[in-house]
């Protein structure tokens, strides 16, 4: 299934605020910067992602096999936080809550 974790998503209250904090930090500005998301790729491998309108930090997977992948995490005990979701030009997306809560991602990128 997967290998690294290929982009974390925090939700944000400000987002003005947050983005300077984070460019600051991350030491990059934001390749997206939308109302509803803001992106910074810090390395080639890793995103991290700012959210208005989230809950929960979501760490995310890349996969090739989403609708697998995720039955698969279910089948080990998760239970289903979003169902596979095209959030745009392609791109699935799914969340998961692991035993103790935590919101995990699925990410499957278009081919």
């Amino acid at each position: 299934m997967a290998q690294n974790v290929k982009l974390i998503v925090f939700p944000v209250s400000d987002v003005e605020a947050a983005k300077v904090l984070y460019s600051k930090f991350l030491g990059v500005e934001p390749y997206a910067d939308s109302p509803y998301y803001v992106g910074y790729k810090p390395t080639d491998d890793l995103e991290i992602g700012l959210d208005p309108n989230g809950h929960d930090v979501v760490s995310y997977v890349d996969t090739v096999d989403i609708k697998g992948d995720l039955q698969a995490l279910l089948s080990a005990g998760a239970t289903m936080h979003q169902d596979v979701k095209d959030v745009g030009s392609g791109l699935l997306i799914a969340q998961v809550k692991d035993t103790n809560g935590n919101v995990l991602g699925l990410r499957q990128p278009v081919k």
